[in-house]
């Protein structure tokens, strides 16, 4: 497998830190309010990343971490009045419902920040020891960037271009802009932790390093495979989390990196500060899960993707063809995979992802499948043989997995369904009193509101057609 190095800037081999085993770390949520399309597009590109490294036989461990104690957190509650937990409870069980939605597997390990304090702090500790790290009074512990001679090794950033990276201001007390909190002092009214420094609570980079030693880390050269994350993270969050882990441990962090481009609306990169945040609660109230999977997933991972609904809906009407074909099949066995077909769209994969051949394969087969169905509608054999090659890509691109007529009665209420249902039943009724007068009627009536019906061995079957 090829994937871009964001370091390198170019595409490279990948090869595994010990033998057969891929670890991932990438940076999840700041649990202080709800997800938005740029959690969704991160989180669906490196759930393909997962599925495929899987499917080529690897074994992979993949960690997503909770950001959850935080100045944005704290602010919530100062606004709101809740505590801590409830807060980033209540946000981390949206996300993971979400996440189900867009069908993104599960990671192997979710940990989230304030239970990995004991760990932050003695990471913390080993940075002091090796003279990284100072104290401001009143103000908290940081880390010393002039002391790590490969700082900025990463991204190749500017100070000149960053002059604070700070996620809270800028502090005339650091010895240079570049430096950051590694442990922040806490105020009497904010939620804190004992340290041997002082009451306080962790920095936001040094969240990630603590999470990444505990988790995954290797005893060598690097501590883990993969790290990812959205490409706005590069700088400084990665930064500053790999000069980190060097100064405490004397490893590199990650032996690739791995970033996903922007989303952007009306051509800007969405951002709360830009007042164009695009809440995906608020897309899944208009489109279902599996249609903005597919949408956010037919972009390659690195690309920007500019949010646009017209590009959604012609992105749906190609995922209807994978479901029309799922249709054709519906009551048919599954027997193995197409040897080419399962060999051309992993070697798509492979190359660093490559969605546009990957999906222009999966195209091919559809309109291939459905010739053969034309011609052939009672081969069984190729009947079975589509069923698997669906299934295949259900499992590896995690679209396709709805029911295929379920998949078509979306976005009718359910007062409609019961209407459907009722017209079914009654005309069910007629067929059985061989009154076929009333049953076309029936039909009739229930094409009128464009809604087609289908016998099969297992019942009648419905759809809205456009």
């Amino acid at each position: 497998m090829y994937i871009f190095d964001s370091v390198l800037k170019k595409k490279i081999k990948f090869s595994p830190i010990s033998d057969n085993t891929v670890k991932i770390y990438v940076c999840g949520p700041t649990v202080y309010d709800d997800a938005h399309l740029g959690h969704a597009r991160s989180s669906v590109a490196f759930d393909l990343l997962n599925r495929t490294l899987r499917e080529l036989g690897y074994r992979v461990v993949f960690v997503k971490n909770y950001t959850d104690i935080d100045d944005k957190i704290i602010n919530k509650m100062k606004q709101s009045g809740k505590s801590l937990e409830e807060i980033t409870n209540y946000y981390i069980n949206r996300y993971e419902e979400e996440m189900k939605e867009l069908n993104v597997l599960n990671p192997d390990i979710k940990p989230k920040a304030t239970e990995s304090i004991d760990d932050i702090i003695k990471l913390i500790q080993n940075i002091i020891s090796h003279d990284c790290a100072y104290i401001i009074e009143n103000d908290g512990v940081y880390f010393d960037t002039q002391k790590d001679t490969e700082y900025l090794s990463l991204s190749h950033q500017h100070i000149e271009e960053n002059s604070s990276q700070s996620r809270i201001g800028i502090n005339e007390e650091k010895k240079d802009p570049k430096d950051f909190a590694l442990w922040k002092f806490s105020k009497d009214d904010e939620p804190s932790f004992e340290s041997p420094f002082g009451k306080g609570r962790p920095g936001w980079h040094i969240e990630c390093s603590a999470m990444i030693q505990k988790y995954l880390a290797y005893d060598n050269e690097y501590q883990i495979d993969i790290h990812g994350g959205g490409a706005d993270l590069f700088f400084p969050h990665h930064e500053n989390e790999a000069a980190q882990t060097r100064c405490a441990t004397r490893q590199k962090l990650a032996k690739y990196w791995m970033h996903n481009g922007f989303v952007n609306i009306n051509g800007e990169k969405m951002s709360k500060s830009l007042g164009n945040s695009f809440f995906l609660k608020d897309a899944l109230k208009v489109y279902d899960g599996e249609v903005l999977r597919y949408y956010l997933l037919s972009t390659h991972y690195r690309a920007n993707l500019n949010f646009s609904e017209e590009d959604l809906l012609s992105s749906k009407k190609r995922l209807d063809k994978l479901y029309r074909l799922k249709k054709r099949v519906y009551d048919s066995k599954s027997s193995t995979v197409n040897k080419e077909f399962k060999k051309e769209l992993l070697e798509a994969l492979e190359d660093d992802l490559n969605i546009s051949k990957a999906l222009a394969t999966i195209d091919e087969e559809i309109n291939r499948a459905n010739e053969t169905l034309d011609k052939e509608p009672k081969n069984k054999s190729a009947r079975y043989e589509i069923k698997a090659n669906l299934l295949f890509i259900e499992k590896l691109l995690g679209t396709g997995y709805q029911d295929a007529y379920g998949y078509f009665q979306k976005g009718i209420s359910k007062e409609e369904k019961e209407w459907i249902e009722e017209m079914i039943k009654k005309r069910a009724e007629a067929k059985k009193e061989k009154d076929f007068k009333l049953a076309d009627s029936l039909r009739d009536k229930l094409l009128n509101k464009n809604i087609k019906i289908m016998d099969t061995p297992n019942g009648t079957l419905w759809e809205k057609s456009e």
